[in-house]
């Protein structure tokens, strides 16, 4: 059975909503409200969203690490076959469902769907290249020499981050076999990440979107699972170093990217680190019935793929010159509610039961041929 921590629910529950804060604020615009609804700091924090990608980087790590630990015992032995198709079954299923409404809007010229470069239209065959770059893993180098081509799938430059992280992770693992070598790699991702962002402060699309400029953020989550496999803080430790991790992203998140673009990414992946090794404290806490972070933190790969179809929906029907700062925090609501209700869908009609569906299928090809099995069919990524 899957026991899910509740703490860590609600940190990847914090970090989807500083995304679809960030991208509802760069829509509609949240700052320099002559109204003064919100404290100035909050408003610029809602620009700081970027942030909350670093956070899913390291939950990323975290989690796949510390799952194929449970699942396989050691990182050598991490069956390749299983790990890759229970990685296909999670995240295919939604992802081609949100990539066909994308294109189908795109072919009709629909705006906010279509792509285009520098404000000129690009043939909508340019979508092969496009929706091909989406699944194997390469997006963010395609907006590396075409820019900001598609409103849409401009977002989904970090799950080809993550996606080029489930390829490399095993066939590392299995490459370097021993636990030190391991983290040696990790430690080199570590030092690679600020050398990287620094050669690259000039151009967002570099120092935010490289592979070298986040996987410093994941390498952080593969030694903290690392670490904590041996060594947990205690009740009242764990809830301190909770606390202590906790303010200090919050710190982090309201100071902001401007200014620090090689460590800012850094620190928060640290402080994040140190909220999960904190969170190993409470493995218990995912009993009951999750609260509105956890519920989140539950669907956030859902809310990722769904919200910014949501929002280039919204951007159809609502223009930002005719909207009223008074008016801006009410769409707001209906943004997060409408994407809320979405992800939801999506997740009980398409991502869960095809995972669930798939899973079997895999699960009864391994045991139809045994060479190809292994770790434990019953666990979930």
């Amino acid at each position: 059975m899957n026991i899910r921590n509740s703490h860590i629910d609600a940190l990847r529950g914090a970090a989807i909503l500083c995304v679809l804060v960030l991208h509802f604020a760069l829509a509609y615009g949240l700052k320099n409200s002559p109204l003064e609804i919100l404290p100035s700091w909050l408003l610029r924090a809602a620009y700081q969203g970027n942030y909350g990608v670093t956070m899913f980087f390291v939950i990323s790590g975290y989690l796949i690490t510390s799952t194929s630990l449970r699942r396989w015992g050691d990182l050598a032995r991490i069956d390749l076959a299983a790990f890759y198709a229970y990685r296909i079954a999670r995240l295919l299923p939604a992802l081609l469902l949100a990539l066909s409404i994308i294109v189908l809007l795109g072919v009709l010229d629909v705006p906010f769907f279509a792509n285009s470069d520098g404000g000129k239209d690009l043939p909508a065959s340019y979508f092969v290249i496009a929706i091909a770059s989406v699944l194997t893993f390469w997006h963010n180098v395609l907006m590396q020499s075409a820019g900001y081509f598609n409103y849409c799938l401009n977002v989904y430059w970090s799950l080809s981050i993550e996606e080029m992280f489930y390829l490399l992770l095993p066939l590392s693992c299995r490459v370097l076999r021993q636990r030190h070598w391991i983290m040696l790699l990790c430690s080199a991702a570590i030092v690679a990440g600020p050398v990287y962002r620094s050669l690259h402060v000039g151009n967002e699309i570099y120092f935010m979107y490289g592979y070298l400029a986040c996987f410093d953020a994941i390498a952080i989550g593969c030694l903290t699972a690392l670490l904590t496999q041996h060594w947990q803080p205690g009740a009242r430790a764990g809830r301190f170093l909770r606390w202590i991790a906790g303010l200090a992203l919050t710190a982090l998140y309201v100071r902001g990217i401007g200014g620090h673009e090689v460590f800012g990414f850094t620190w928060i992946a640290v402080a994040g680190a140190a909220f999960i090794a904190g969170a190993t404290a409470g493995q218990a806490a995912g009993r009951g019935l999750p609260g509105p972070l956890q519920w989140l933190g539950r669907h956030s790969y859902e809310l990722y793929l769904f919200h910014i179809i949501v929002l280039a929906g919204m951007r159809n029907v609502v223009d930002k010159a005719g909207l009223g700062y008074a008016e801006r925090l009410p769409w707001l609501a209906l943004f997060l509610a409408a994407t809320a209700l979405a992800a939801a869908l999506v997740a009980r009609y398409v991502s869960d039961p095809a995972n669930a569906a798939l899973r079997r299928r895999f699960r009864g090809a391994a045991t139809a041929a045994p060479a190809c099995a292994g770790g434990s069919p019953g666990a979930a990524l």
